[in-house]
């Protein structure tokens, strides 16, 4: 059922209230739970489609990163204890081909796919030594498994796994567009040849009030590019001018300040430094869906799903589909809309068991530009609903999912 009406809301650039914005960086401990676990999904789809031509059934959302112990200095440091990664949830690890059983390798699959997330996250961890690995995946419940066998073709639309809602909304907000970019631009290859001692767990907190923007900044340091508190303090001062630099390019509009690590005390040698460049060295853990939502961000100002999306099989699992669907129909309206959509915010709602491009509910709403027809945009609104829910539209998204094209954290 498609419901589309104009919202009651101001646009988010006009609002009064204070905008609030967060990102936890591709180094954070949540964002890195969140990346293994979609490796996995990844490893197991592309595994069973290999060896047997479909899709089965599994959900390996449950990650946790567990903080080890460290004694950075200056110059390096010591590592007491490991990180510790565990990979928890349910796959399909023996299949009946005519007399013969095969048993799935799911173990090796995600530890595999694990390992690669960390060697391809981190620039100074060794995954051979400062993390250990290990995994708790097992086989799912009859009821969960045998509504993917039955709704489960690589032709024909699946049905929903379970009763659960996905939200999107377009644009991105000012605050929001430089929050996302900061993190990039600190944790983008050219910015760390020129800045070797900035690690990559960075969580960025933004807010707006009118048209003043205040950027945190936190940047776990790496101790062995560091000698004493005056290189780190000028490293700090080289992230600081980054940020000013990106935001008088991409919203040059707003006033914008940035603080980098203002927990620190140097006077105390209280500093934020790190031997392997993530806080998850030293008693900071992380945990699947903690972080950042599909649009990579977390919004607490919009419309936001608490689902955990990373890790969820892309074939059935609505909770994962919906989100990231949610999101593409709304940047589709305002593609489309040409400037006469300001907003849209989608909100979308399965029941388990009903295919999955016919929700129960399909909600859209759109503020509009001055003097635009409400019922031109209806109809451009109608015309992406039918296209991105078409089956041709569902398999490309699978295949975008399995492919790692998705942003999913």
């Amino acid at each position: 059922m498609l419901k589309i009406d104009l919202s009651k809301l101001d646009p988010i650039e006009k609002s009064e209230f204070p905008e609030i914005v967060e990102r936890k960086g591709v180094g954070h401990p949540d964002t890195v739970c969140d990346a293994a676990a979609e490796a996995s999904s990844r490893a197991l789809c592309k595994y069973y489609l290999d060896n047997f031509d479909r899709y089965y059934h599994h959900n390996v959302d449950k990650a946790a990163l567990v903080g080890g112990i460290t004694k950075p200095t200056f110059g390096g440091g010591l590592i007491i204890e490991p990180q510790y990664f565990l990979i928890v949830g349910r796959a399909i690890n023996q299949i009946m081909v005519g007399n013969k059983m095969n048993y799935i390798p799911i173990g090796p699959l995600c530890l595999d796919a694990t390992r690669q997330v960390i060697i391809d996250t981190f620039r100074n961890l060794d995954f051979t030594k400062d993390i250990q690995f290990d995994h708790a995946v097992r086989p799912g419940s009859l009821d969960l498994t045998g509504l993917f066998d039955e709704s489960d073709s690589m032709n024909h639309i699946p049905m929903a796994n379970d009763t659960s809602f996905g939200v999107g909304y377009a644009p991105l907000s000012d605050c929001e567009r430089i929050t996302l970019e900061v993190e990039r631009l600190i944790n983008s290859d050219a910015f760390k040849e020129k800045c070797k001692a900035s690690g990559e767990d960075i969580k960025v907190m933004s807010h707006r009030i009118e048209n003043k923007i205040g950027i945190t900044l936190a940047c776990a340091m790496v101790s062995k590019y560091i000698n004493d508190a005056n290189e780190y303090i000028n490293y700090c001062e080289q992230i600081k001018d980054a940020v000013l630099d990106l935001a008088a390019k991409i919203i040059p509009e707003k006033e914008v300040t940035c603080q980098v690590n203002v927990a620190d005390i140097i006077e105390k040698k209280i500093l934020y430094l790190t031997i392997t460049g993530t806080s998850a060295e030293s008693g900071d853990d992380g945990e699947v869906g903690r972080g950042n939502r599909c649009n990579g961000l977390i919004t607490p100002c919009r419309t936001m799903s608490l689902e955990a999306v990373a890790g969820k099989n892309p074939i059935n699992h609505v909770g994962k589909i919906y989100n990231v669907l949610a999101n593409h129909v709304a940047r589709d309206i305002i593609e489309t809309g040409q400037g006469d959509v300001i907003e849209a915010h989608v909100k979308l709602l399965s029941q388990i068991g009903r295919p999955i491009n016919d929700p129960w509910v399909n909600s859209v709403s759109i503020i509009l530009a001055a003097n635009v027809a409400f019922s031109r945009i209806e109809n451009i609104v109608k015309e992406v609903v039918d296209k991105r829910f078409s089956k041709e539209a569902f398999f490309e998204l699978r295949d975008s999912f399995v492919a790692g094209k998705e942003q999913i954290f």
